[in-house]
């Protein structure tokens, strides 16, 4: 696992890269505020029920939280479910609000 800062994020989704990013919160933290991800909660993601992401293993997946630590967790489960290349987003959308206020 590695980390991505939201000026890192923010500067590709500029570019308009093809991103994959998963948010792992809950769906009313999600409704209140998103970037569009895909939204699959930490407990699911523990639980193994990501068919969703399935087709992400080999491809580089930016997960966030509110903070970046439910994220991280995230990420080493990911990790052990063969995801290759998962990136911790620093700060969570608190930063990510922050950043594009």
């Amino acid at each position: 696992m590695q980390h991505i800062t939201v000026q890192e994020l923010k500067r590709r989704k500029d570019a308009n890269e093809t991103l994959y990013v998963l948010d792992v919160r809950e769906p009313s933290e999600y409704a209140e505020v998103n970037m569009g991800a895909v939204l699959i909660p930490l407990g699911q993601v523990v639980n193994g029920q990501i068919n969703e992401i399935e087709d992400w293993k080999n491809k580089e997946v930016i997960v966030h939280c509110r903070s970046g630590k439910r994220s991280l967790t995230a990420c080493m489960v990911l990790e052990q479910l063969g995801f290759s290349n998962t990136k911790n987003l620093e700060g969570g959308i608190l930063a990510w609000v922050e950043l594009n206020k």
